[in-house]
């Protein structure tokens, strides 16, 4: 039986699911997640699509001594001009929730994104240019970070590459929480290539669970769980889902596989008294 281009990317995504994470090619790892959601449309079209907007990163880095030689802010500046000038990449806050959003494939069609979805591109942008960008797991907000030589230029991606210092980040911050916050520690946290890629999925699996479209959340999990085989959330995600879906003896395998993983703390003992339960339910 000749396999489908579902059972490829999957077949993808579990390769690249056990590679060190500094290995992981990020917009082609987000490319086999689009193809999985997306079987017809036209996967290398957007292959190609990316390629180019790889070679005009180059091509602009090597234009802009400063930026070479270190300059966080030219870089940002260089990448903004690449992605949002060049080829018109924009967020959609007209209809943020569109799956399309944050399905690469889509994207790179429509020229529009979620914030971690237009990330994914500046960081794939970064990279063939040689330079260091990492995604920030801000509160509610997808931002990123391009390194220089003497620190950092941090970036809202969903507003066309604009720069963030500290009044725009304390304005950011306030309209997503309320006026009463304010800056504190820990809340510039470098995300990791896996986690960049698991939380463009979870946008689409969160969605799907708004729509009561339980067995496709279910599904997507179990595709973020070939990327990321350790995640104990994941796994005890999908036990009880599949527990939702009374798919019993799916549930539990997902959940001891959660046990394994993560044997101890608060998650842990609930996740022991679900699979308690459970275990009755089938004798």
């Amino acid at each position: 039986m000749a396999s489908t281009p579902q059972d490829e990317a999957r077949a993808a995504l579990a390769a690249a699911g056990q590679l060190p994470d500094a290995e992981i090619e990020l917009a082609a790892v987000a490319l086999q997640f689009a193809r999985i959601d997306a079987p017809d449309a036209d996967w290398r079209a957007a292959a190609a699509t990316l390629s180019e907007i790889a070679q005009a990163a180059v091509a602009a880095a090597t234009a802009n001594e400063a930026a070479d030689a270190g300059d966080a802010e030219q870089r940002r500046q260089v990448l903004a001009e690449v992605i949002h000038g060049r080829f018109g990449f924009a967020g959609d806050a007209e209809t943020y929730d569109d799956l399309a959003n944050a399905n690469l494939i889509r994207v790179l069609d429509r020229r529009r994104g979620l914030p971690v979805a237009l990330g994914l591109l500046w960081l794939h942008a970064a990279e063939a240019a040689g330079w260091s960008a990492h995604g920030i797991d801000f509160p509610g907000h997808f931002l990123l970070a391009v390194e220089g030589s003497r620190g950092q230029a941090l970036v809202d991606v969903f507003a066309g590459g604009t720069g963030l210092a500290a009044p725009e980040l304390r304005a950011l911050l306030k309209r997503i929480e309320g006026e009463r916050a304010e800056l504190r520690p820990g809340l510039l946290r470098l995300m990791d290539k896996r986690a960049v890629l698991l939380r463009l999925q979870n946008n689409i699996k969160l969605r799907r669970l708004r729509t009561g479209d339980l067995a496709g959340a279910l599904a997507c999990t179990e595709d973020m769980l070939r990327l990321a085989p350790d995640a104990a959330l994941l796994w005890r995600e999908a036990g009880l889902m599949n527990q939702r879906l009374d798919r019993i003896g799916a549930a539990l395998g997902c959940l001891d596989r959660s046990l394994e993983i993560e044997p101890e703390g608060e998650a842990a003992r609930r996740i022991r008294s679900v699979v308690e339960e459970l275990r009755h339910r089938l004798n």
